[in-house]
């Protein structure tokens, strides 16, 4: 019976709640991306459609079960929770949560758009992520310039991480737009045109440091190897965003002062897309390179293997629009691959995942180990003392 002991690993219980950390949210992206490219897949799959709906609601139950042990590790352990925001790493994980959101919002609206209720819910909760996003995308920066110790060497591609959200919301807002009351779909458009520009550009600066990193530096630490993938996720993001907002707009701004702009909206959009998605396929041979070159030595398994699964997802439902927006077969066929390998990882993540969240072993939090030791060293001199 002890080998099925939940947490097991850890000191207490209630450490499950103490050192819960925002990296879970990447399993919500991860699955989330995963049940959102079935439902997309190009070619006829009996069931597939069936098993992204059945994924969508097991997502958003794992969604809630995280967000009520985040929010309680605030409530209470406000003390041992503060750390995170100075910790170079961990800090950079708290973009994971409205990035965990979108794709439950994307999929009220895929599987539910007949539903005037579902339609509103994820309304609300767009907007939501979008302050969630803003959060992110100023607290965690200002939190890198003021307060944390960042050097070139021990920089990766998490750097990426606060800064993405938004552009994910954005191409989130594209599809969103279609379900909603003309006004308020201009609106969102016109948000997710916003919230591209505050992402994309910074994160593509990111990248050149990133590219500059590696050249210097070389490969990496083990634990952080797969921090590379994530190079793909503003790449990807980016393009989808272009295609869904300049199809909403196309669509929505037909007549009136933007009616020109609906002209060229969705060309632009695609074109932008095939830039963005050239550059993805760089950096997604890049990423292979990198990360077989790595594994010839043994690469340490944590929840960062999650960047295999939602980066990858993204630049995939950059490749089916452009499939659907430029007519080539290629692109489908190119994805559905990608899918493939895409549902492998995610089910071999998944598996390691909740392994370590039922023995505990995953659950830690880096941000609380000088802390800790402190502590344990001040409990050590009064026993000490004491014994005395």
């Amino acid at each position: 019976m002890v080998g099925i002991t939940p947490l097991r690993r850890l000191a207490h219980p209630r450490e499950l709640l103490r050192q819960f950390t925002p990296n879970w949210f990447t399993v919500n992206m991860g699955t989330g991306i995963v049940f959102l490219m079935l439902a997309q897949f190009p070619y006829p799959v009996p069931g597939i459609k069936a098993a992204a709906h059945v994924l969508f609601w097991m997502d958003a139950v794992l969604f809630s079960f995280f967000l009520l042990l985040f929010a309680a590790r605030w409530l209470f352990f406000f003390d041992d929770a503060l750390p995170l925001l100075r910790h170079p790493v961990q800090s950079m994980f708290l973009g994971a949560l409205p990035m965990a959101l979108i794709p439950l919002v994307n999929g009220l609206v895929a599987f539910h758009a007949h539903s005037a209720l579902a339609v509103a819910l994820a309304s609300r909760l767009w907007w939501v992520d979008v302050g969630l996003s803003l959060i992110s995308s100023w607290l965690v920066p200002w939190q890198q310039f003021m307060t944390q110790e960042h050097a070139l060497e021990r920089m990766t591609g998490v750097w990426l991480l606060p800064v993405v959200p938004a552009e994910v919301a954005a191409s989130s807002g594209g599809i969103l737009a279609l379900h909603l009351p003309p006004a308020a779909a201009q609106t969102v458009v016109i948000a997710g045109y916003c919230l591209w520009g505050i992402s994309v550009p910074i994160a593509l600066g990111i990248l050149t440091v990133l590219y500059l990193r590696l050249a210097l530096h070389k490969l990496p630490p083990k634990e952080l190897g797969v921090s590379t993938w994530l190079s793909l996720g503003p790449i990807g993001t980016g393009a989808f965003a272009l295609q869904t907002l300049g199809h909403a707009t196309s669509h929505l701004f037909a007549s009136g002062p933007m009616h020109s702009l609906s002209l060229i909206a969705a060309p632009l959009g695609t074109v932008g897309a095939l830039v963005l998605w050239g550059l993805g396929l760089w950096w997604l041979v890049t990423s292979i390179a990198l990360t077989l070159r790595q594994s010839c030595t043994e690469l340490p398994f944590n929840l960062g293997w999650w960047g295999f699964t939602f980066p990858v997802g993204v630049y995939i439902a950059a490749t089916f629009a452009l499939g659907a927006n430029t007519g080539l077969t290629f692109f489908p066929a190119f994805g559905a691959v990608l899918t493939i390998g895409l549902v492998g990882a995610w089910a071999y993540v998944l598996a390691r995942s909740a392994h370590g969240l039922w023995h505990g072993h995953l659950i830690h939090a880096p941000c609380l180990l000088k802390k800790d030791a402190h502590r344990a060293e001040s409990v050590h001199l009064a026993g000490t003392l004491a014994s005395r």
